[in-house]
């Protein structure tokens, strides 16, 4: 180890043909590296090489054998399967009643009672309107008053009742999202089938 040593602080510079003077890190021994002789092949009994073909060939037959008594067999198409909501639609296509036939007197009246009640409503509405417009031209009316008499409370009236509706609303929160995220991979069932 002292002859390392020794050495360790010299190394050969390519840059300058001489002895230069250097750290211990740039100082290092490679390890030996020695060939050998190619590993000598084994030989294996003939009657050993022969089983094996043989399993082989038999195990290739037999999926043969196998796929040919399956060729014969048809493979069933689920597509000619009638789902259930087909027949759930056929039956109410059974049970449809043919649509009647009127005659003219009774489709006259019945044109009439359309128009009748389409006035009736439009009555009802107009008479609702003029109920919130009569409400709205009083509270204006008396906000107008209570003015008049103090300012205060006329401020005080026109502010927003919260207690007036209690509803506490929670929704998903609105946020960016998150970058570099890398979503987990949901389980994966393969349900293919297989004929065999």
């Amino acid at each position: 180890m002292s002859l390392i040593a020794a050495f360790s602080k010299l190394c050969v510079s390519n840059a300058i043909k001489g002895i230069q003077r250097c750290s211990q890190q740039q100082f290092h021994m490679t390890p030996v590296v020695c060939g050998e002789p190619m590993k000598k092949k084994k030989r294996l009994d003939p009657a050993i090489v022969k089983a094996r073909l043989d399993r082989r060939k038999k195990k290739i037959e037999k999926q043969i054998r196998r796929l040919q008594k399956n060729s014969r067999q048809l493979k069933p198409i689920e597509e000619i399967e009638k789902p259930k909501e087909l027949h759930k639609i056929e039956d109410q296509i059974a049970r449809k009643r043919p649509p009647v036939q009127l005659s003219d007197e009774q489709k006259e009246s019945r044109a009439l009672l359309q128009k009748d009640w389409t006035r009736f409503q439009r009555q009802q509405k107009l008479e609702l309107h003029q109920i919130c417009r009569n409400i709205l031209q009083s509270q204006n009316k008396a906000l107008e008053e209570l003015r008049l008499e103090s300012e205060e409370l006329y401020q005080a009236a026109i502010q927003p009742d919260e207690n007036l509706l209690t509803l506490n609303i929670k929704g998903p929160a609105n946020t960016p999202p998150i970058k570099n995220y890398d979503s987990p991979d949901g389980d994966y069932k393969d349900v293919t089938r297989k004929w065999e």
